[in-house]
């Protein structure tokens, strides 16, 4: 089984950056692919960047919104991920959550609020 849990947000004001980790506390499998994704108020969930692990290598993409912002990366060989945001924007305000897929399942974390201010 596996059991994302998301820690890092916060309250910080327009133009700063906060870091986010998710860590898998149960697998002893390694999840290939991460995500981190985000929920607004009154919007829906939105992918926000991914990271696979490979024969060659890793590959990472993100969505237009947060592209030259935002850094995923994670540790080798663990189930742990981050998300460095930096330039926050008040429209980066959300509930930010990590995805496991492990074969055929998706795993998702509890959520971590982050909000910027203007």
């Amino acid at each position: 089984q596996v059991q994302l849990v998301e820690s890092g947000g916060g309250l910080v004001q327009a133009g700063g950056s906060l870091r986010l980790s998710c860590a898998d506390s149960r697998s002893t499998l390694i999840i290939k692919t991460m995500g981190w994704y985000r929920q607004a108020p009154g919007k829906q969930r939105e992918l926000v960047a991914t990271i696979t692990s490979g024969i060659s290598g890793i590959s990472t993409s993100y969505a237009d919104s947060v592209k030259g912002r935002f850094t995923i990366s994670r540790e080798s060989a663990e189930n742990t991920m981050y998300l460095q945001m930096n330039n926050l924007k008040p429209e980066d305000t959300a509930v930010y959550y990590c995805k496991g897929t492990l074969g055929a399942r998706e795993y998702w974390g509890q959520g971590t609020q982050v909000t910027v201010s203007s």
